[in-house]
Parts: structure tokens; C-alpha cells; sequence
């Protein structure tokens, strides 16, 4: 046991961490029954997302407004990852028929994810301008009176779900989980807790990284000159340099890296620390979200002329 002194001095650390503890119980036990309330045109407590306009048009491309929202995003992600990685890997819920399913031939975790989406689309969801499915062929329509939304992002058909998902299970998954130990099977396996957190990451992380249209028609409208230029002349590489902030890019990391330490250690309990690999979540930042937005954006980009007085 630990010293009287020792478990003092622990309570005496820093407010915040334990409100970091709150906020990390409030997500844990409410996350799986919470969708977004798309009955307002702001989000409430899904997934734990700060507040953001999408009826004023202005509010909504606003970089610092933008800026608020993709670190309130940091925190749902660092926080489901320590959800997930609990867990083992449990490759075989990714593997179509691995666990069998009544009536359906997907993976144990599409077919949760599938199901999830088509719930959520009855109450608007895929509705809002800033969610894309992974199965668009679910969504089905609203049983809620649709929202007026103005036209804040260009027509588009840009959707980076598919490779979000392959690199989701190939690099993040085995980086981040438990690899002391093989599966065993469904069970002994907590499978359905397991494709219940890659739900949530999933949703986050596509939700994190589509942002990045946000983001690319801010930019175009401060630049719009240089960006058509860009665009007419197809030079991707040019509108990627563009886009990308190098400093801001060094403070998310320096940022994520501190999120992961602090969230992943108990504020008193040290033998229950680094719950998630702060390495493995900065690496995921660097090497899979980062780069798949600047995809994003720069695609987005590619198609912001159509149709337009630019064409």
C-alpha cells in the first residue's frame, strides 16, 4: 500500500488532472447510448465535440473557430484510443465472416459500424455538412424535419473513409492495443466491446481528419486568387505547400503528446499509468491523420471551381 504522505501529495497534484478524469468517466459511461443532437444546428455532448455554428456561415470557416474545434477533436480521439486499447488487437472482428452474423457477411465491427450509421442517419446526422459515412448505401432518411444549413462547403464528393479504415486497422489498431497475448477466440474475447470502441474511433477520426474541407474554404477564401490559379493548373503540390503549416503543424504533436501522457496516467495510483502509448498517438497524428486531411483538403480544392465563375 502507499504511504499516507505519499497518497497526499498525490491528491495536492493539479486541478485539471482531475477533471481530466471527470471528463474521461463522463465520455466512458455515456459514449455508447449519445449521438449528436442535429434537432439544434450546434452539437451537444456527443463524443464531448465543442460547440460549433453550422447555420452562420462566417462562425463556421472562421480558422480560430475551426482551430477550437480540432482540439476539443484531440481529446474524444486520445480518449477513446485509451477505450480501445484495453483490448486486445482482436484481429478476427475485422475479418468479414470471422465472427458469423446472421443475414450479413461483413466483419463483426462493419457490420456494427453499418448498423450505428443507419440508426444515427434517422435523427440527421449524415445530414450535417461535417459527417461523412463509411456505408453511404445505410443512410436512410430522417424520421426529423430537415435542417436549413447555409452553403457552407462547395459540392463535393470527397470521402477518405475507406483508406481512414485500412489504416485504422492495419497501423493504429496494432500499435496502440495489447500484443502480449494471441486471440482466443469469441468466447473468451471481449469482440463486441472491442468493434464497440473502433465505432467511436472510427466516427472521430473521420470526423477529425473531413474537417479539413472546413479548413481548405477558409483558406480559399482568404486566398482565392492564388488557389484558383492552383487549382486551373492541377499542380497538387503547389496547393498542398499551400495548405501546410509546418509550426502548427510541430505544436499539435508537442500537444497530442501531452494530452496522451496526461490523460493515459491515474492522478493517484502510479502502477495504473501510461494506459495509451503517447509514441503510438503522435505517430498516428504524424504518419495517418495529418497527411489524410492535407488529402482532404487538397482534393477538396480540386473540385471547389465547379461550377463556379471559374471554371
Amino acid at each position: 500500500m502507499r504511504k499516507s504522505s505519499e497518497l497526499t501529495a498525490s491528491l495536492q497534484q493539479p486541478r485539471s488532472v482531475y477533471l481530466f478524469c471527470s471528463y474521461s468517466f463522463v465520455l466512458d459511461f455515456f459514449q455508447p447510448c449519445l449521438y449528436r443532437d442535429h434537432c439544434c444546428a450546434t452539437y451537444t455532448i456527443s463524443t464531448m465535440d465543442a460547440a460549433i455554428d453550422l447555420t452562420d456561415r462566417s462562425k463556421a470557416l472562421d480558422l480560430n473557430n475551426i482551430r477550437a474545434q480540432l482540439i476539443r477533436l484531440e481529446d474524444t480521439i486520445t480518449f477513446h484510443l485509451i477505450e480501445r486499447a484495453q483490448f486486445p488487437a482482436n484481429k478476427t472482428i475485422y475479418v468479414a465472416g470471422g465472427v458469423p452474423i446472421p443475414g450479413s457477411n461483413l466483419s463483426l465491427m462493419d457490420y456494427l459500424l453499418r448498423e450505428q450509421e443507419k440508426l444515427q442517419s434517422r435523427v440527421r446526422r449524415y445530414e450535417s455538412p461535417d459527417e461523412h459515412p463509411f456505408f453511404p448505401d445505410a443512410v436512410e432518411k430522417p424520421i426529423l424535419e430537415p435542417l436549413e444549413y447555409p452553403e457552407i462547403l462547395h459540392a463535393n464528393d470527397v470521402n477518405e473513409n475507406a483508406t481512414i479504415k485500412k489504416r485504422y486497422i492495419e497501423d493504429i489498431i496494432p500499435s496502440v492495443c495489447p500484443q502480449n497475448r494471441i486471440d482466443r477466440g469469441v468466447s473468451q474475447e471481449n469482440y463486441g466491446s472491442s468493434a464497440t470502441c473502433d465505432v467511436n474511433l472510427l466516427q472521430a477520426l473521420s470526423r477529425r481528419i473531413h474537417f479539413g474541407k472546413f479548413v481548405a474554404e477558409s483558406k480559399f477564401q482568404q486566398e482565392t486568387e492564388k488557389f484558383v490559379r492552383l487549382i486551373k493548373a492541377a499542380d497538387r503540390k503547389g496547393i498542398d505547400e499551400a495548405i501546410t503549416n509546418s509550426k502548427v503543424e510541430e505544436l499539435v504533436l508537442k500537444r497530442i503528446e501531452t494530452k496522451a501522457q496526461t490523460y493515459g496516467s491515474d492522478p493517484v495510483l502510479a502502477e495504473y499509468s501510461n494506459k495509451v502509448d503517447a509514441e503510438a498517438v503522435v505517430k498516428m497524428y504524424k504518419d495517418i491523420i495529418i497527411p489524410i486531411t492535407k488529402v482532404v483538403e487538397v482534393e477538396y480544392l480540386m473540385q471547389r471551381l465547379v461550377g463556379t465563375q471559374w471554371e
